[in-house]
């Protein structure tokens, strides 16, 4: 364990067992159909990387970068989106794939951007849903690994001030880390 990890939330085997749960729902809900996956990055790259390989159909990815935490431990609460799709996305299934749901500030800005292009569906995959978070809009989860209380979580993709995305695991953050 990295020793500024406080304790393991999810361990390298959950977090499989728990994308592959995710991804046979998927591939149920969507069968006879091609979804769009669409990563926010930087967090969802190991999450939708493990998911889309758990979808037993075919699917598209894509990526946007939308932001509103930057460096520090809290959203500042304005979304700003740095990367569009490439993907002309007009009556497409799309999948927003998300490492946490949080405030959903960022999600719920980006899925009414995306419903302005016209697309035939946009559903929300959540690696974590913080169950006790206010949250923003009417962004909420489809589907989604695990429910979290409100800790600061890294690994896994997840990170602090770019760091600690590379653990295998899902882990709490010490509290002397990220309150400087």
């Amino acid at each position: 364990m990295h020793k500024d990890v406080e304790r393991i939330l999810f361990t390298e085997e959950q977090l499989s067992e728990a994308v592959k749960t995710v991804g046979k729902k998927i591939t149920e809900d969507y069968a006879g159909k091609t979804p769009l996956l669409v990563g926010i990055l930087k967090g969802s790259v190991v999450f939708m990387t493990d998911l889309m390989r758990a979808i037993d159909l075919e699917c598209e990815i894509d990526f946007m970068v939308a932001k509103s935490y930057g460096s520090s431990a809290k959203s500042t609460g304005n979304v700003k989106i740095l990367k569009d799709l490439d993907t002309d996305i007009s009556e497409k299934d799309i999948i927003l794939v998300e490492d946490i749901l949080d405030t959903a500030r960022t999600l719920t800005a980006v899925k009414k951007y995306l419903l302005g292009k016209n697309p035939a569906s946009v559903r929300i995959c959540a690696l974590l849903d913080k169950v006790t978070a206010e949250k923003a809009g009417d962004a909420k989860a489809d589907y989604k690994c695990f429910d979290v209380e409100n800790e600061f979580l890294v690994g896994y993709g997840l990170d602090y001030a770019e760091s600690y995305r590379n653990l295998p695991y899902i882990g709490v953050l010490k509290h002397e880390v990220y309150e400087k």
